[in-house]
């Protein structure tokens, strides 16, 4: 499986996997240009991850700003973390933001409030 490593971009978070350590980070901003384009290779390495074996993942997020097409695409990669977990699969999610951003951390919660799955939000310190 081909790992993604995408530097920070002042439109785009960066994005890094590691399929040995069942691991997804991504952090900074998020409007991309074309949203499709940039996220499809992300939501294809979690359904690939996902679908090879039976490791847990973990997603690291320190996002600071999604706009709508982010928040969809991102929408679309919980969706497929709470099918596999609710598949047995262990599956985690670790948000910190900046405690002076406080839509970010609102964010995160909204997302939370539809995981089953261990989902911690944490300010930065």
């Amino acid at each position: 499986m081909n790992d993604i490593d995408l530097a920070q971009t002042p439109s785009t978070p960066l994005v890094r996997t590691n399929s040995r350590e069942g691991r997804l980070t991504m952090a900074g901003d998020s409007y991309p240009e074309n949203p499709f384009e940039f996220f499809q290779p992300i939501i294809d390495w979690v359904e690939g991850f996902l679908a090879d074996g039976s490791a847990p993942l973990s997603l690291d997020l320190a996002l600071v700003y999604l706009n709508t097409s982010s928040i969809r695409a991102m929408m679309d990669i919980f969706d497929r973390l709470e099918e596999a977990h609710q598949g047995g699969r262990g599956i985690s999610v670790h948000w910190s933001y900046d405690p002076e951003n406080e839509r970010v951390g609102e964010l995160a919660e909204e997302f939370k409030e539809d995981c089953a799955f261990p989902f911690t939000i944490a300010p930065r310190p």
